[in-house]
């Protein structure tokens, strides 16, 4: 059977393709389609005409992930599987920007582009996966929609502190902890001090989870107020806002019910099992994830997340461990919350967090470690298909403590030992050194029992 390769270059309203073969030659000419209806149906035509004309033969085809501009052409490649010999994939843009690369073009349009797209097809097959299933896209833009909308509400609420401390600073003081929906009501009605002051106590205690002692308190303090702003704009500013926030999270309790509802899956509880972790952030995560039998090993999951540690040295530089932090930064944002709460209410990520910070370990370098530990253990259980345990990780790592380690040599130098004529730097003399120093000494066990063999920074 002979194999072709379809590339689609994305852009927004139109895509340019290609058909290769096996040897990297044009079969089909770059043509140029809008993304329409009537685009879609010529794009079946000419793959219909194209297996006509060879008959024994199937066709690769690939998208880039371009912000989802792809989506649309991606779905319809899908569902031409169903009557043509296709498989489609959908494309990380890093891979094909660095085969590109190696190509060594000078000039990049979009019908290189998508020659670029089906040369990766042919030369890296082993990294491609065809017919990915991303049934949760819809719902990870409903995600990243109330994300958004978190963060709108955040920026609000830092507008809003700042009026309160000009129109109405006693009020700060029952927001210490957040603001309170009944503060939010109260400014509503009384935006500011000198309104405040002129109120009635029992108009004030009809407002929900303000008694009468509590509405007297507040209309004293208002009149001993030091506010400096009461004038209209002051109140409507105050006003909007607060109705702005109630209506933002009237809107992020309701989007977040539906994402629950709509990922109502088992494996969101067995995330969930993990304690310190909550619903919406095993659905976060999950979403991301979508199925784990698409990751190998756990060291693959977490280079997924860009939690992996890179170490980068050159000649007799000096190298030094830091999260790669490539990939989407969302699940990466949800696991940092995840370590925060579960270094409080998780005895075993605890353990790891106060263990490492005791040794010298900065305090985000063991966060970023911990996000890597939850992270495995998150693998370990979808993988099983069991439940949080933390004595399944603890005689993990007994078992590996109980590993006798002999003498260690370094595989690299397996041919050849240091030759003491060899032209060197002084400070590779040093280390060469150093090296045959600690040849002689048995190693100790590693302390990373994260996954992490040193302490991966997270720079700020």
């Amino acid at each position: 059977m002979e194999k072709y390769y379809l590339g689609l270059d994305i852009s927004k309203g139109y895509a340019d393709a290609v058909i290769l073969d096996d040897n990297k030659q044009i079969v089909e000419p770059n043509f140029q389609l809008d993304d329409t209806f009537d685009g879609h149906c010529l794009l079946y035509q000419k793959l219909e005409a194209f297996f006509k004309s060879h008959p024994d033969s199937i066709v690769y085809s690939a998208v880039e992930s371009t912000g989802g501009y792809e989506n649309n052409w991606f779905t319809t490649l899908v569902s031409f599987q169903r009557t043509l010999n296709l498989k489609t994939a959908r494309l990380n843009p890093v891979g094909v920007k660095n085969n590109s690369k190696a190509a060594m073009r000078r000039i990049c349009t979009d019908k290189i582009s998508a020659k670029n797209v089906a040369e990766y097809l042919i030369a890296h097959s082993e990294n491609v996966s065809y017919e990915w299933d991303d049934s949760l896209s819809s719902l990870r833009k409903q995600w990243s929609f109330v994300k958004m909308l978190t963060k709108q509400r955040t920026q609000l609420y830092n507008q809003l502190e700042s009026l309160l401390y000009s129109a109405h600073p006693e009020i700060l003081t029952f927001c210490k902890d957040g603001m309170p929906q009944w503060v939010l009501k109260l400014l509503i009605l009384y935006p500011t001090s000198k309104k405040l002051s002129k109120a009635r106590k029992s108009s004030v205690a009809k407002i929900p989870y303000i008694t009468n002692i509590r509405a007297e308190e507040l209309i004293s303090k208002a009149k001993k107020s030091v506010a400096s702003l009461c004038d209209k704009i002051a109140e409507n500013l105050v006003t909007a806002t607060a109705q702005e926030i109630i209506h933002l999270n009237q809107t992020i309790d309701y989007q977040s019910k539906l994402i629950k509802e709509q990922c109502a899956i088992p494996e969101i509880d067995i995330i969930a099992s993990f304690k310190g972790m909550g619903d919406f952030s095993a659905v976060g995560l999950m979403m991301e994830i979508q199925n784990i039998t698409g990751f190998s090993s756990a060291k693959k999951l977490a280079s997924y997340f860009g939690l992996h540690p890179i170490y980068k040295i050159s000649g007799d530089g000096v190298g030094a461990f830091r999260m790669s932090k490539q990939g989407r930064k969302l699940p990466r944002q949800i696991l940092f919350m995840v370590v925060l709460n579960a270094i409080q209410t998780n005895p075993l990520i605890r353990e790891i967090y106060l263990d490492r910070t005791s040794k010298g370990m900065s305090k985000m370098a063991a966060i970023g470690l911990c996000m890597h530990k939850i992270l495995r253990i998150i693998y370990g259980m979808l993988k099983h298909n069991k439940k949080f345990d933390p004595e399944i990780d603890r005689k993990n790592r007994e078992l590996k403590v109980k590993i006798k380690r002999g003498f260690v040599q370094d595989k690299n130098r397996r041919y050849q030992a240091f030759d003491p004529m060899a032209p060197i730097s002084r400070r590779q003399n040093i280390k060469r050194k150093e090296t045959k120093r600690t040849e002689a000494v048995p190693k100790r066990n590693n302390n990373a029992n994260c996954g992490i063999k040193t302490s991966a920074l997270i720079s700020n």
